[in-house]
């Protein structure tokens, strides 16, 4: 068996998910469950190195969700400039690096300045590259790979990687949280052979216990890439 727990450490990629539905679950607003998921975010920060993982993808914001009401994009808006203003210097303390993908044009002004702000007061961390994927389409990622030309596999996935900044790994592990099953236009390239783990756990609940739970089950399966489990086994070894 073939797992990503390597010297390297796993990259895990997680569609937080079920936020609005947690919340009206409780009768609150929706961006009550936003706000909670800002706490789930922090737990999962935490709880990652000590599991083996040393990138972290989280989805954020797609660039469907502009088409949520006016209010509650604001208020995500105005989420993610606080996140990141309050959260640097904690980043910095546990080794936290913080890496934003996707655009930043349509994005409010104090929130691209926070962004900046922040990759650029974590750019040492080396003990967890967070990423955030913020008005993030890999579609559109792929058109605009697709526009420079390139003539090869390698060539797209060149300038796919440019536009992310800081070189990683291909995905090992997609989550998904809230019970939906589906990747809803994220990491589409990366993804190409992760595991899929779909958890009914809504993004606010989740944790280290659910975040190991999913570890430890993308452990117990067998990654073929396409072969077969004794060869790619064998290969491993050989390495």
């Amino acid at each position: 068996m073939q797992s990503g727990l390597s010297g390297g450490g796993l990259h895990v990629a997680i569609i937080m998910d079920g936020n609005g539905r947690w919340a009206e679950a409780r009768g609150k607003p929706r961006t009550a469950g936003h706000l909670a998921g800002a706490s789930a975010v922090r737990r999962v920060i935490e709880a990652a190195p000590a599991l083996g993982i040393r990138v972290l993808t989280l989805y954020a914001f797609s660039s469907d969700n502009w088409k949520r009401p006016r209010p509650e994009v604001s208020a995500l808006m105005r989420l993610l400039e606080r996140y990141l203003r309050t959260e640097t210097a904690s980043c910095v303390e546990q080794g936290v690096r913080i890496d934003v993908i996707g655009r930043r044009d349509r994005l409010p002004q104090r929130a691209q300045r926070a962004i900046a702000d922040a990759e650029h007061t974590t750019a040492a961390g080396t003990t967890l590259q967070l990423r955030l994927a913020i008005d993030y389409s890999s579609r559109d990622e792929l058109v605009r790979a697709a526009a420079h030309g390139p003539q090869s596999r390698d060539e797209l996935a060149y300038w796919l990687q440019s536009f992310a900044g800081q070189p990683v790994p291909d995905v090992d592990l997609v989550i998904r949280t809230g019970g939906e099953q589906r990747l809803s236009d994220f990491l589409l390239w990366e993804s190409a052979y992760a595991e899929l783990y779909f958890t009914p756990v809504a993004w606010p609940d989740f944790g280290r216990d659910a975040l190991a739970e999913a570890v430890a089950e993308f452990a117990r399966r067998q990654r073929r890439f396409g072969g077969l489990a004794h060869a790619v086994q064998s290969a491993a070894v050989a390495s």
